[in-house]
């Protein structure tokens, strides 16, 4: 499972910023994660958990906040977010569209005491 090299590099994110803050402990972790960025939201608060007992984010929650796949036409310039299965413009279906959002996961925000 990747989400667990994936925790690894958002705690070292985590601590990083709380250090620049002059923080002592994290208290909780926001992040966005894409519907096509590859990352399971459950395995990766499993991960989370686990991997943050020896860092700032021990104890920390975990948010999560799931991102739709966004697009946007080329043909038409409608941004849209897509369902499950529909890769085309919603307005004029086509297929010549450009993924602006959806494809990742992103440190949103950090409470820090």
């Amino acid at each position: 499972m990747h989400e667990y090299s994936i925790v690894q590099a958002l705690l070292d994110q985590c601590e990083r910023e709380a250090k620049k803050a002059d923080a002592s402990k994290i208290l909780s972790v926001r992040v966005k994660v894409g519907k096509l960025s590859g990352v399971e939201p459950k395995l990766l608060k499993t991960a989370f958990e686990f991997f943050s007992e020896d860092s700032l984010c021990k104890g920390a929650k975990l948010e999560i906040n799931v991102q739709n796949v966004v697009v946007e036409c080329r043909r038409c310039g409608e941004k849209s977010e897509l369902g499950e299965t529909e890769f085309c413009c919603p307005k004029c279906r086509s297929e010549d569209i450009t993924i602006v959002d959806g494809e990742e996961l992103m440190l949103m925000s950090l409470t820090m005491q």
